[in-house]
């Protein structure tokens, strides 16, 4: 009886010095967050496009808040206007009646919070992925899925690539690069590898067509959010800023991007 009262005031004497620590992150002025994606899929007319915007929030918050009540245009080269209407509060803004067209110029407005925030980019095309390869005895261990997406790239042209790897069981998605300055006019792959992808299970492969400062810009902040790249409290080596301006007020600038891109997508299940 007396060695379970001894272990018994052990045990609540141990319970009760253990404090709770309130780590004092640094934190920062809100920013708007901008994911103006615009993709056109082979084969689908593109009208309908939707663009999200939020701000940052701080590292512990488990969501990013919308930023709403936005007025949101895209014009095109020939002044034709395609407004984004937000739906329920959600920071996502639509539009049904989108024009794309390859190599065509188009500008984005967004006024927000009584600031303005501009960009231009151009719609880039993309090759047609022709068909897939696997190797279920792939990598280092021998027991990886490396899948290679091929397709054509077109020669005398630079010509610059954002895949994603999107695979149907609960895992994340797989992002990556790749530019033409090699191999241009030739076959070439996007490459992807998983473990834990076996047989009869399907990954969604999309190729975007992407401007070299979308290029540049996706590297960088891949290379920075690796696995090498460090964990959360480290600072960062540069702040990764994309091709939206605040014409307003500069110093308080947005992060995100503006891109459009033709995109080429193939939905494989591994045999």
């Amino acid at each position: 009886m007396k060695k379970i009262l001894i272990i018994l005031v052990i045990a609540v004497l141990n319970f009760s010095c253990e404090d709770v620590v309130d780590i004092d992150l640094p934190t920062s002025e809100t920013r708007l967050v901008i994911d103006a994606s615009i993709n056109w899929f082979k084969n689908t007319t593109g009208n309908e496009q939707s663009i999200k915007l939020s701000l940052t929030a701080p590292y512990y918050n488990s969501e990013t808040p919308p930023a709403n009540n936005a007025q949101v245009i895209i014009i095109d080269a020939n002044n034709n206007t395609f407004e984004f209407i937000e739906e329920d509060q959600t920071g996502i803004y639509h539009n049904n009646s989108f024009v794309p067209e390859i190599n065509g110029v188009y500008n984005l407005s967004i006024n927000y919070n009584g600031e303005v925030f501009t960009a231009t980019e151009t719609l880039q095309s993309v090759a047609e992925i022709e068909y897939v390869e696997q190797d279920l005895e792939g990598g280092f261990t021998g027991e990886e899925t490396e899948i290679k997406a091929y397709f054509t790239d077109p020669i005398d042209e630079e010509n610059y690539y954002f895949f994603e790897f999107i695979p149907s069981i609960d895992m994340p998605i797989t992002l990556d690069t790749f530019k033409d300055e090699f191999v241009n006019g030739n076959e070439i792959f996007g490459f992807y590898t998983e473990e834990d992808l076996d047989e009869g299970e399907s990954v969604i492969i999309r190729n975007y067509g992407v401007s070299e400062r979308f290029y540049e810009f996706m590297f960088i902040l891949l290379q920075q959010s690796s696995e090498d790249g460090g964990g959360p409290f480290e600072t960062q080596p540069a702040t990764v800023r994309g091709n939206c301006i605040n014409q307003t007020n500069p110093e308080n600038f947005p992060f995100g991007y503006f891109r459009l891109s033709e995109v080429s997508e193939f939905n494989y299940t591994v045999e």
